[in-house]
């Protein structure tokens, strides 16, 4: 066996290619939930994307794991467990690993959340799922950083594709969230406006005709004069 052997290097083969499969599901899987967050997505397409975007999720953690496990493997690196598991605490490039490390555990506080939603209720299970941008942006800094391949222009343009429709999605997902908010308002305004005074809803509530008005209607409207 030559040096250029890839027994050699086996370990971050590995890693690399995980490294590079997870980044790439995290950005579909941020870009699967903006467009369901800006209700984008038709209403009959939904519950299957959904799915998928479970199974995503779920496949973007076990690219992650192996990411991490296979360094241990990594003769040159050798970061060891603390190296993968603690922020900042390997000597290789400790600020873009760092950042990769963080991205990989708020990834796993937010992957089981899927199942847990009922019991969590959807408005907490909405803000925490808020963060899935911030995973995506320190898994890019960490791939950008921390690769050896991070100046490569194909590695580049495969990581930050996304940015735009990303951009476009967050740009929806602000717009749609103002839209609802506002109808709502005005329902609830239009609603207090047609309460009486008081806020309760009175037994002469809605008001009815006048007795001189009511024997002012003609006999053939069903109401006669008494």
């Amino acid at each position: 066996m030559t040096a250029a052997d890839p027994t050699h290097y086996i370990w971050w083969l590995i890693s690399r290619a995980s490294g590079i499969v997870a980044v790439t599901l995290i950005s579909a899987v941020v870009l699967m939930g903006l467009a369901m967050a800006a209700r984008l997505v038709p209403a009959r397409r939904k519950r299957g994307l959904v799915s998928f975007h479970e199974h995503l999720a779920i496949a973007a953690l076990v690219a992650i794991a192996v990411h991490g496990g296979a360094l241990l493997g990594d003769g040159w690196l050798r970061p060891g467990l603390a190296g993968i598991t603690i922020p900042f605490a390997v000597h290789y490039r400790p600020a873009f690993t760092g950042a990769g490390i963080v991205a990989g555990y708020l990834a796993v506080l937010l992957g089981p959340t899927f199942y847990l939603r009922r019991r969590i209720g959807a408005r907490v299970w909405r803000r925490m799922h808020r963060v899935t941008p911030v995973i995506w942006i320190l898994a890019v800094i960490h791939t950008l950083g921390a690769g050896s391949d991070g100046s490569s222009a194909w590695l580049r343009a495969v990581v930050l594709a996304p940015v735009s429709p990303m951009v476009y999605l967050l740009a929806a997902r602000m717009f749609t969230r103002r839209r609802s908010g506002g109808v709502h308002v005005s329902s609830a305004a239009t609603a207090a406006k047609a309460r009486p005074e008081g806020g309760r809803a009175s037994a002469a509530w809605p008001p009815r005709a006048s007795a001189p008005a009511r024997r002012a209607l003609p006999s053939g409207s069903g109401q006669g004069t008494r």
